[in-house]
């Protein structure tokens, strides 16, 4: 089995488990940093070492485009291209070819739309997405979904469903095929995405399709996408209440620590999301309070938004504070280096500056992720 129940939280959904990939094994619940064009952007894969990441997500849809999934497969593969030798998720395209392309054609087949690059016209099918993610040498394997825009009217929704539904079994199929004579232990794993807006029967109907399918793991989608943070906590618990208890759970795109920590009380696995390195390259920090930071082990399940604070780094109120940036990070560079200075080097224009803040920002991060597993 790929992915072990560890220990289920007395007081929530919340669930500490291990997910077993063919290059290792990682603790639920997990963050990803996002290496979309197969960089973590200002930093080295050394740096994601010492960070303690166990697993990055990079971009289908760009890499097909940029460098091509053809080079990196004559690379050797993903993981020998960017030097990472720790398991790799890559989403199947389908959010950005929807997202980044106004102009875009759905049918039965797949999807056609435009480069934003060179504004080519490209046609990409399910089988398509599951080629391109094999020639990266992807380790979790996303099935292609037809992401909707919200609000969407419910005729659309339910056409949309059901062919998300129609999409990921041809996944699935070419999927199976393409891997037939791999051992199972060498095998990629394979998630299917949960549609249906914020229509708690079209969610619940496509729950039950994907079971009906089978994957791996179940990746839950379109949220996150501008609905309030009640409607998504809502919607989540009832797609929840449905997933299988013995496959890993995945919120696409989530997001605020706040975010991660209700989603997993809710009994979410695993997460990605841009806000840390974005943020990082705008100035703005991550930093645990003060009593976060004194405490043997904070309640940061009953007061999510108080366990930590976020400060604007270019902000003049820090032009003359010589305190470290992170008096209580493992890099000495956060240690060593002023609040001041850091916001010099941001005036600057430095590149350096983002380097910093991106650090800070994913050790915050992927901190965070440790004190929920040790809460539950």
């Amino acid at each position: 089995m790929s992915f072990k129940l560890l220990k289920q939280s007395q007081k929530s959904k919340a669930r500490r488990g291990q997910l077993k990939t063919r290059r290792g094994i990682i603790e639920t619940p997990f963050f990803m940093p996002i290496a979309t064009k197969a960089s973590v952007k200002a930093l080295t894969y050394e740096d994601l070492e010492q960070l303690e990441a166990k697993i990055v997500l990079s971009n289908t849809y760009h890499l097909m485009l940029k460098p091509g999934n053809k080079l990196i497969k004559k690379a050797g593969g993903l993981h020998q291209f960017m030097n990472w030798s720790k398991p790799i998720l890559t989403d199947s395209g389908g959010f950005q070819v929807f997202s980044l392309n106004k102009i875009r054609k759905i049918t039965e087949d797949g999807v056609e739309f435009r480069s934003h690059i060179d504004g080519s016209k490209r046609f990409m099918r399910p089988e398509d997405s599951i080629q391109i993610q094999l020639d990266l040498g992807s380790d979790i394997i996303m099935a292609l979904d037809e992401c909707v825009e919200l609000p969407a009217k419910k005729d659309y929704l339910e056409k949309s469903v059901e062919l998300t539904t129609r999409w990921a079994e041809r996944c699935k199929n070419y999927f199976e095929k393409k891997t037939l004579q791999q051992p199972q232990g060498d095998k990629a794993k394979l998630f299917g995405i949960v549609q249906g807006g914020l229509d708690k029967k079209l969610r619940i109907k496509s729950v039950h399709d994907l079971k009906t399918i089978g994957f791996d793991g179940y990746a839950i989608g379109g949220l996150s996408v501008g609905e309030s943070e009640k409607e998504m906590y809502k919607t989540l618990d009832y797609i929840t209440a449905e997933l299988p208890e013995d496959k890993p759970r995945y919120l696409m795109g989530v997001g605020r620590p706040e975010n991660i920590i209700n989603a997993v009380k809710r009994g979410v696995d695993m997460f990605d999301c841009v806000i840390p390195t974005r943020e990082a390259r705008h100035g703005r920090l991550y930093l645990w309070s003060d009593a976060t930071v004194r405490s043997p082990q904070p309640d940061i399940f009953n007061t999510p938004r108080s366990s930590y604070k976020q400060i604007n780094i270019k902000a003049e109120k820090w032009s003359q504070d010589f305190s470290p940036i992170n008096i209580d990070s493992r890099f000495p560079v956060l240690k060593k280096y002023s609040k001041a200075y850091l916001r010099h080097l941001f005036s600057l224009g430095e590149p350096l500056s983002i380097r910093l803040a991106t650090l800070n920002n994913l050790e915050f991060y992927l901190d965070l992720m440790k004190k929920i597993r040790k809460s539950i």
